[in-house]
């Protein structure tokens, strides 16, 4: 018996049929206009790069645990990429000297983590990644927050999320001068309490334990996670509340305070931030989750030399994005983008179909022509299905009046007009203009 290939995809990807890709066109093109009214510019980077690069400021469980790897022929060790910031600051490095600064960029790279698929999480995504380099480190903090809400803005659901704000220099303070925390069973802390909600608070517990942290240790953190900002500016005075006071105010002058407030429990795992953290949550009941977030990691630039720039930015994934807007109903109706089917009802009619054709998408208009010759009624099923807006139909009566029948698919409608009519002086002005002349 023959033995056949699976038509599944890969454990943790996913095919994307048309209809999925014209999500994500609107959803990309969405994210793009969102940064892109900000001043961000678009760049890209290899999907492979050096191991090294991600082993030397990557978290340690994406590196030994998450990272899709390979030697390749020249016994090189490389990475498939788990994220983009890595390759944002190589490549910034590259030419620190000669870029405009700040540095305001973005990109949507597919990234891979080997993981186990889960609701909003799987092993292949795109994700926007948005970054400010240089520039006032609150100012750039408060313009990274103000992207990040304006993308959900632009999704219609603003009103949906909040943006939860805390310091890595606050958290470090706690550590170092209330808890007397070395350097390594701080991050060994800080890694347990970013996973806290994923493994429980048994094993959270456990985990604690076992790198040293003791009952009244447990006991101040928790109370540290209790607490609001006031408290906290009360108890912890330091650089990292100071920061926070202010970028709260900065919040304010944009309008968005009643969108950005202090939680003490957004640590972000990974190892490279330094200073503000943020996560964008979902304040609904049937979705309330991480949606994404981010912070400042000033020393990254470092790893290339002596180079030393500023940063902050902020990574969202197109799963986690797409289950949103299913969940508040955001999710648009999108049409297949066939504006015309060009009926072919006898072979030697081809010649006429073509010229009606090239006309029209002269005008920026996506036209569809069947490739057999078939009879009106298959044609216009055919053309249904495709979703084309309207048909232009004719035979032998028609052509020899230099006319043709158009039919409005949507409405039920239709017309007879002269070839001049529907060739005529009515251009689309451009090709993403999505619109039918005006006469039709």
């Amino acid at each position: 018996m023959a033995s056949f290939l699976s038509t599944q995809p890969y454990k943790g990807t996913r095919d994307f049929f048309p209809p999925d890709m014209r999500f994500q066109r609107w959803l990309f093109d969405r994210l793009r206009a969102s940064v892109g009214s900000f001043g961000f510019e678009e760049y890209d980077g290899p999907m492979l790069e050096p191991f090294e690069l991600y082993a030397a400021k990557t978290g340690e469980e994406i590196v030994n645990q998450q990272l899709y790897w390979m030697m390749d022929r020249g016994d090189r060790k490389l990475a498939v990429r788990p994220e983009m910031t890595p390759t944002m600051a190589r490549m910034v490095a590259s030419k620190v000297n000669e870029l405009p600064k700040p540095v305001r960029w973005f990109s949507i790279p597919n990234v891979w983590r080997y993981e186990r698929p889960q609701r909003g999480r799987l092993r292949e995504h795109w994700q926007l990644n948005v970054d400010i380099l240089g520039g006032d480190r609150l100012l750039a903090d408060a313009e990274c927050l103000g992207v990040a809400l304006d993308i959900m803005k632009r999704l219609g659901g603003a009103e949906h999320v909040s943006l939860k704000v805390n310091n890595r220099r606050l958290v470090d303070h706690l550590f170092t001068k209330e808890l007397a925390l070395s350097a390594e069973t701080a991050l060994a802390a800080t890694k347990a309490i970013d996973v806290r909600a994923k493994v429980g608070d048994e094993v959270y517990a456990k985990m604690l334990t076992d790198i040293g942290i003791s009952p009244a240790q447990r006991e101040r953190l928790e109370r540290f996670f209790k607490s609001t900002f006031a408290e906290v500016e009360r108890d912890l005075p330091c650089e990292g509340v100071e920061e926070l006071k202010a970028l709260f105010a900065l919040m304010k002058e944009s309008g968005a305070a009643d969108q950005v407030v202090f939680d003490p429990t957004v640590l972000r795992g990974l190892d490279y931030y330094t200073g503000t953290v943020f996560e964008a949550y979902d304040v609904s009941p049937e979705n309330r989750r991480a949606l994404f977030g981010g912070g400042r990691y000033d020393d990254l630039l470092g790893l290339f030399g002596k180079t030393k720039l500023s940063g902050v930015g902020f990574g969202v994934g197109d799963v986690g994005l797409r289950n949103f807007c299913e969940v508040h109903g955001l999710m648009p109706e999108l049409a297949a983008g066939v504006d015309v089917f060009v009926s072919l009802p006898k072979a030697e009619y081809r010649a006429q179909a073509e010229r009606v054709a090239s006309g029209l998408r002269a005008q920026g208009l996506s036209v569809v022509t069947p490739l057999a010759v078939e009879g009106f009624g298959s044609q216009l099923k055919q053309a249904t299905k495709l979703g084309a807006r309207y048909a232009v139909l004719f035979g032998d009566t028609e052509l020899a009046e230099g006319k043709v029948l158009l039919k409005n698919l949507v409405k039920g409608e239709q017309k007879t007009v002269t070839l001049d009519e529907l060739l005529g002086a009515h251009a689309v002005p451009a090709p993403i203009q999505r619109n039918l002349p005006a006469w039709w």
